[in-house]
């Protein structure tokens, strides 16, 4: 090909890389962050668009929607990535987001149940699960009900459901389990709570430095120590009662200025170079079939999954928010 047919069919090389055009992405901060994703996926999806993918991490799932909400349609995002599916029908009921267009299901999803919406898209899932440090908790709760109703004192940290969709998670499961008597369980769990955090991150760096005997993560949050530590000490405490699955997904904003260039990146985020980054990056599982380091084979899958609907979330979650924070406030 000579120069001019080259420059021809690539413009945006031609005026030079200032002038690529941007796609801004708002996401979580442990996905933007050095260790996360973010830099491999940005490094990648640039590679085949011709473009700068801007990553715009906030504290975490929650506070992206609540970000979206009050920004409204003078928001510079394209689109948002970590939302997940405790909050899909509040992202529809807010009017910003479009459909995607795309045939997820042609991936041949690994995703528990498949996937059938028709606005987001799935791109990675795992369990919420308190982790602890084998060396310093010799005998953790076998289950929710002893978490809670157990005379030992473990010092929990865990995230605040408002901005927080593990904390939100949390909520959920405790629905789940305790139902009717949510509340009275809140209010025991309140006298073993260290702190509540906003976000993730918050979280788990407060209990690596040894603040908490459990923390409110997921079953592959060991992994990411053994493979990047080649340490052994934590693990995910297995529940009898089961574990609440969340689904972490992406959205196409109605106001954005890249329509076409979110739709590619939306269409990359089914694809093996996208998905092969999920595991040992965002420390999830993929949602289509590529191989798992071992470290996630050797922490077993729950054998209960435990979920409600988006529907009955959306119908509740204010109302479930509003307990919690009458027993955690007493």
């Amino acid at each position: 090909m000579t120069a001019i047919g080259f420059l021809a069919i690539c413009p945006l090389l031609a005026n030079g890389a200032e002038h690529r055009p941007t796609l801004t992405v708002y996401t979580y901060d442990s996905f933007a962050s050095d260790w996360g994703p973010g830099p491999k996926i940005k490094k990648a999806f640039e590679a085949q668009c011709q473009c700068e993918l801007k990553l715009v991490p906030l504290a975490d799932g929650v506070s992206l929607l609540n970000r979206l909400k009050m920004e409204g349609k003078k928001s510079t995002a394209d689109m948002v990535l970590g939302l997940d599916n405790n909050l899909l029908v509040a992202a529809k009921q807010s009017g910003l987001f479009v459909p995607h267009k795309l045939d997820v299901n042609a991936h041949s999803l690994t995703l528990p149940g498949g996937w059938k919406d028709d606005t987001f898209i799935p791109y990675d899932y795992g369990y919420f699960a308190f982790v602890y440090n084998t060396e310093k908790l010799k005998t953790p709760p076998k289950s929710l009900n002893e978490l809670i109703e157990s005379p030992e004192k473990w010092r929990v940290i865990y995230q605040d459901p408002r901005t927080s969709t593990p904390g939100l998670g949390l909520l959920l499961w405790m629905q789940k389990v305790y139902g009717d008597k949510a509340r009275e369980a809140w209010q025991k769990l309140a006298k073993k709570t260290v702190t509540v955090t906003k976000g993730w991150s918050d979280a788990y760096g407060l209990f690596l430095k040894g603040e908490a005997d459990l923390v409110l993560s997921y079953t592959t949050s060991p992994a990411y120590h053994v493979i990047e530590e080649k340490d052994n000490r934590y693990m995910a405490a297995n529940f009898t009662e089961g574990h609440y699955m969340q689904v972490e997904v992406a959205g196409l904003l109605a106001n954005s200025k890249q329509p076409e260039l979110a739709a590619k990146f939306m269409a990359f985020m089914m694809t093996p170079a996208f998905q092969q980054e999920i595991p040992t990056t965002n420390w999830m599982y993929p949602v289509i079939n590529i191989p798992l380091p071992d470290a996630f084979t050797q922490t077993a899958k729950p054998s209960i999954t435990l979920e409600f609907s988006p529907e009955d979330v959306a119908q509740h979650r204010n109302t479930w928010i509003q307990a919690w924070q009458n027993a955690v406030s007493r």
